[in-house]
């Protein structure tokens, strides 16, 4: 007997039903729901089928979370995307593309010999966008972004490095500015990476330095600026992790609080000391096949809360080894997670389970420090054309339920997103959704198109009827300093029940199935003290060093029973 599951609804129920194995269920692109069953189906089997097939497709009205089209068509298709503290956002796909439906500025092309498909290119392969107004303005990019990496530096700019053919030793920076400036891509001239950087990881360190992680090829690490007399550091735990099909690209990177990264490759985890350049642990395999590049689910660090020294790591999905060997497209996916808490000595995986099976999803932190996870598929693997049955349904995960009522089914998107999709928080609370390119060039008449559409999903804490409690930041400090006091004031329209939560948020960079440097930390705070009329002040103390938040920009979230107020940007030093 096989167990179909049904979606978890508000109260944290799921309804589960037996078939026979002979039965499939799944998911077409139009998220309708199908019933494939086979003439030795019994008549009492086939009503208990239609009835799972009648109850899920009614429940999708009762589901949380609402869409809207932002964009009807932004030109390019988002690869990378990152959200900066101007609140635009940055699009960025790939050069050796061919034509965009996204023109640059009249008089700049890029000129390039040896670009196989546009020698005289005069597509925009990267953009800025205003969410608030929909306008896009096209951004300068030269040398080839494919499978990149990046991070937000300390003073607000983008450093992105490395990709393919002339990118591959890359490093470019994007200073962004306020909508009526104007800003553009620099490619830095003279300084390169010291290894080709195709498919590695990013993250900022304590001391605003970024580590660059891995790559196709390049199971070594380098930092920007350089540290150690420059150049590139081994670090034998990729090549250790490396299989027949990879599996050990764009790794899962994340800065622990006490200082060193908890680094994860295909099934594998180690503790490192990069500045000593030393794997201080080993842990526990992660049962379930490989889980990152070409086989990638998604990883994300819980909220950092109390006194920040817990740090809990989760790793959901993931393709079948040899689904990307042989090229196979309907090779279900896990839907199989695992969490640990990497600072615990003894620290073991605790297994869960997904409501679905998902490749390529996007983990993204919510102000409330639950993670929603969104986009990808159920079946195939990574790669160009090699994945179908698009997971339209995201999930919610809530770190605090126990296990078995975690994850939480919301309203499903009707846009397929899958291979080259892209996830991100905006300062609203929304998630703005951008990208699916699973083919080569630019192709619109196939089953999983180019997508050009960029949508925002609005969790249930933005419902109408939760407005009455939603914060307000009317006071906020630009620069907050280490360790240091500072007040937040806010305004509700109800009175305040309880405490109002101050959490700082990262904004990452993300791309395939992974946002680099993503962070959320709950700052300590004092209860809200009436200030004047519907107004409240409350004193917080800011995160004790950069080992638990970086320094640079991050968006500040008040938040009221869990439903966060619009966030302001405060510069962390």
């Amino acid at each position: 007997m096989v167990i179909v599951d049904g979606p978890t609804h508000a109260g944290g129920l799921r309804h589960k039903f037996t078939h026979n194995t002979n039965s499939v269920f799944h998911f077409t692109r139009w998220h309708s729901l199908h019933l494939l069953c086979d003439r030795t189906m019994t008549s009492s089997n086939f009503l208990l089928l239609l009835l799972v097939q009648m109850l899920m497709i009614g429940s999708r009205a009762d589901l949380p979370g609402t869409w809207e089209l932002l964009v009807a068509n932004a030109g390019i298709a988002s690869m990378h995307t990152a959200v900066t503290r101007f609140n635009t956002v940055v699009l960025l796909d790939r050069t050796n593309i061919g034509p965009t439906r996204k023109r640059l500025r009249q008089g700049h092309c890029r000129i390039d010999p040896k670009d196989p498909v546009l020698k005289h290119d005069c597509y925009a392969h990267s953009a800025v966008l205003d969410p608030a107004t929909g306008l896009i303005r096209p951004l300068m990019i030269l040398t080839d972004t494919w499978c990149s990496s990046g991070q937000f530096l300390p003073d607000g700019t983008l450093l992105q490095t490395g990709g393919d053919r002339d990118g591959v030793k890359k490093i470019r920076k994007f200073s962004p500015c306020e909508e009526t400036s104007f800003c553009d891509w620099e490619e830095l001239e003279e300084v390169e990476l010291a290894h080709g950087r195709w498919y590695s990881t990013n993250q900022i360190l304590p001391d605003g330095s970024v580590i660059i992680v891995g790559g196709r090829a390049a199971t070594s690490v380098e930092f920007f600026p350089s540290k150690h007399g420059g150049g590139a550091v081994n670090f034998p735990f990729l090549a250790e992790a490396e299989d027949t099909q990879m599996d050990n690209l764009y790794p899962y990177v994340h800065l622990l609080p006490n200082g060193h990264l908890f680094v994860f490759a295909n099934n594998r985890a180690v503790l490192y000391d990069y500045t000593m350049n030393m794997v201080l642990k080993q842990y526990p395999k992660l049962e379930g096949g490989p889980r990152n590049y070409p086989s990638a689910g998604s990883s994300a660090m819980l909220a950092l809360t109390g006194d920040h020294s817990v740090a809990t790591i989760i790793v959901c999905g993931g393709a079948q080894f040899g689904a990307f060997i042989e090229r196979s497209t309907d090779t279900p996916a896990h839907g199989s997670c695992g969490r640990i808490e990497a600072t615990k000595p003894d620290a073991v995986w605790e297994m869960e389970d997904m409501t679905y099976g998902r490749i390529m999803g996007d983990m993204v932190m919510l102000p409330t420090g639950d993670v929603l996870i969104i986009n990808g598929a159920q079946a195939g693997t990574q790669g160009f054309e090699l994945a179908s049955q698009p997971c339209l349904y995201p999930l919610l995960y809530r770190p605090d339920e126990p296990v078995g009522l975690r994850f939480m089914t919301l309203n499903p998107s009707s846009v397929p997103r899958m291979y080259h999709s892209t996830a991100n928080l905006l300062p609203d609370g929304r998630i703005l959704i951008a990208g699916s390119n699973p083919h080569y060039f630019y192709k619109f008449d196939a089953e999983f198109p180019t997508e050009l559409r960029i949508e925002a999903f609005s969790p249930e804490y933005l419902l109408a009827e939760k407005a009455n409690i939603r914060p307000t930041i009317l006071e906020l400090p630009e620069k907050i300093n280490y360790g240091g006091s500072f007040d937040v004031v806010v305004t509700t329209e109800l009175p305040v029940v309880g405490i109002i939560e101050v959490n700082i948020a990262s904004a990452p960079f993300a791309t395939h199935s992974f946002s680099q440097g993503q962070r959320l930390v709950k700052l300590a705070v004092s209860s809200a003290v009436p200030d004047a009329v519907g107004s409240y002040r409350i004193a917080c103390t800011a995160p004790p060093d950069g080992r638990v938040a970086p320094p640079g920009y991050y968006m500040v979230f008040a938040v009221n029973t869990g439903v966060p107020s619009v966030a302001k940007w405060v510069k962390l030093l």
